[in-house]
C-alpha cells in the first residue's frame, strides 16, 4: 500500500509544475510583443504580467519544498532530498526576486537550473520505473543546456529558446516523477 505521504508528495509536486507551465504560457500571451526566442523566460517576472508569474514560480518552488519535507519524514534518499531542496529554494528566489534584482535572481535562477537538472539525473537511483533511463536523458539534456546558455552559445535558438531546454526537460521530468512518486513506483534509499 502507498503511504499517503508519497502520494501528497507526488500531487504536490505535479500541481506546482502543472500551474507553472499553465500559467508561465498564460504569462507570455499576456506580455506584448513577448518572443519565446529572443525573451528569457524570467522576463515574465518584470513585465505586465509579473503578478502571475512570479507567483507561479513560487509556488512551484514552495509545493517542491513541502513535497521534499515529506519525503524527509518518509526516508528518502539524503543526496535527493538536498537536491530538490535547493532547487525548490532556487524557483522561490526566482519569484521573490525577479529580472531587475539582477544579481539575487541569477544566483537563484541558477541554482534552480543546476540542481533541479542534477537531481532528474540522480532520479535513476530512486524510481524502480523503466522511465528512469529517460529521467537521466532529460537531466543530461537540461544540464547540457545550462552550460550551452552560460557560455552563450545558444545554437541557433535564441536566448529564450535555449533557456526553454534547460526548462522544459526539468518540468516534464517532474511531471512523469511526481506520478511515480504518488504511486509508490520509487524506492527511498538511492
Amino acid at each position: 500500500m502507498v503511504k499517503s505521504r508519497l502520494i501528497i508528495s507526488g500531487l504536490l509536486i505535479f500541481v506546482g509544475v502543472a500551474q507553472f507551465f499553465f500559467l508561465m504560457n498564460i504569462a507570455a500571451f499576456l506580455y506584448p510583443g513577448y518572443s519565446v526566442s529572443g525573451n528569457y523566460i524570467s522576463e515574465l517576472g518584470i513585465g505586465p504580467s509579473a503578478p502571475i508569474f512570479n507567483i507561479s514560480v513560487f509556488l512551484l518552488g514552495l509545493f517542491g519544498l513541502v513535497s521534499i519535507y515529506l519525503l524527509y519524514y518518509e526516508g528518502f534518499d539524503r543526496v535527493f532530498i538536498v537536491l530538490m531542496g535547493l532547487a525548490s529554494l532556487g524557483a522561490m528566489g526566482v519569484g521573490l526576486f525577479p529580472m531587475n534584482v539582477p544579481y539575487l535572481h541569477t544566483i537563484f535562477s541558477l541554482i534552480t537550473f543546476l540542481f533541479s537538472s542534477l537531481a532528474a539525473i540522480y532520479s535513476i537511483r530512486i524510481d524502480i520505473t523503466v522511465f528512469r533511463y529517460i529521467w537521466v536523458l532529460l537531466g543530461v539534456i537540461a544540464l547540457l543546456s545550462l552550460v550551452l546558455f552560460v557560455i552563450g552559445s545558444y545554437l541557433g535558438l535564441g536566448k529564450g529558446g535555449m533557456e526553454r531546454l534547460i526548462v522544459y526537460p526539468v518540468l516534464i521530468w517532474l511531471l512523469g516523477f511526481s506520478m511515480n512518486i504518488a504511486g509508490g513506483k520509487v524506492i527511498k534509499k538511492g
